[in-house]
């Protein structure tokens, strides 16, 4: 097996590759911590949606329980060849206090409008402070693209 080149990408283009992967990928790894459970990760839908990443999980799930004892959450998109990593606070919202653009456009894009189950769901809304994306070891270097919420590229 013959190793692939890889042609380290601008900040730039990896800020736009970020984007549009943001923008069409279904699935986000999302990776909580309770001070007393310790660690937890799990794969939900999202939605890049007004600079933020929105999912909707149970109400009584380890994500948001631990998103409300301890806000600071990683999520990661599902490649290993093409990482993206995103760190900052989650928000939660019960589903009759989303704001009504992002439950919206989370129904749009999904097809289920989590306000209609009969068990409460809650939104999980994280705006990224820190993002990084590479894809092998020739793109370790520049790999932050986003620092203190702001997009380097």
């Amino acid at each position: 097996m013959q190793p692939t080149k890889i042609t380290p990408r601008t900040t730039a283009e990896r800020m736009r590759d970020t984007l549009g992967r943001l923008g069409s990928e279904r699935d986000i790894w999302v990776s909580t911590s309770h001070p007393d459970h310790g660690p937890h990760q799990v794969p939900l839908w999202f939605l890049w949606h007004g600079q933020a990443v929105w999912m909707c999980t149970g109400a009584n799930s380890a994500t948001v329980r631990n998103a409300r004892e301890e806000p600071r959450v990683r999520l990661a998109l599902p490649d290993a060849d093409d990482v993206v990593l995103l760190q900052g606070e989650a928000t939660c919202y019960a589903a009759r206090d989303v704001p009504k653009d992002a439950a919206e456009a989370y129904a749009g894009k999904f097809g289920w409008d989590p306000g209609s189950e009969e068990t409460p769901h809650v939104y999980v809304s994280v705006v990224p402070q820190m993002v990084r994306a590479w894809r092998g070891v020739p793109e370790l270097r520049g790999r932050v693209v986003m620092r203190a919420g702001e997009w380097l590229g």
